[in-house]
């Protein structure tokens, strides 16, 4: 098992634009000796049979995505193999791909893309609180079973002012 491994996450807001920047990164941290060991991707906005495998694997990491059209889709890449792959929240039935989790050198990593709840009260607001309240359950299950847990992602989660660009626009 590794003591430490470098785990960087970036919501890429469409890979298919993005891959070119998100190559050029890696590649750069490699030049720099800071190699990433994991990158959790949010909103790949493409369909698992349009995922760059091959590009990926070219750059040198292996990868797992759950993604869908348009919308969504997260992915975990990393220089070595992953085990215990979960793609959603086990007993959340879900549509939208949100979440993927593995376990990458003894270490279980969570990547969440977390809903846009829009206003408090509204439908979306709604789905977003039960969306939260199942993530929660499982990250409690998963703590008991790895001793090295790590979440990350894009929250979307502002419950104060300073957390947004323009607060009298949000």
């Amino acid at each position: 098992m590794a003591d430490s491994i470098r785990i960087a996450a970036w919501n890429v807001n469409s890979l298919k634009v993005r891959l070119p920047h998100v190559l050029k990164w890696l590649q750069d941290q490699e030049k720099a000796m800071k190699p990433i060991d994991a990158l959790c991707l949010q909103e790949l906005k493409l369909t698992d049979d349009k995922y760059p495998h091959k590009e990926l694997e070219e750059a040198g990491y292996i990868s797992i995505a759950a993604g869908q059209k348009t919308y969504n889709g997260v992915a975990i890449l990393s220089k070595t193999e992953m085990q215990d792959i979960q793609k959603g929240i086990p007993g959340f039935d879900d549509e939208q791909k949100r979440a993927i989790a593995a376990t990458i050198n003894g270490i279980r990593i969570i990547d969440l893309y977390v809903v846009n709840g829009q206003s408090v009260g509204s439908e979306k607001y709604d789905y977003k609180m039960r969306w939260l309240e199942a993530v929660q359950d499982w990250v409690e299950n998963e703590m008991s079973k790895y001793s090295k847990l790590i979440v990350l992602g894009d929250f979307n989660i502002a419950p104060d002012d300073r957390d947004v660009h323009d607060a009298s626009v949000w």
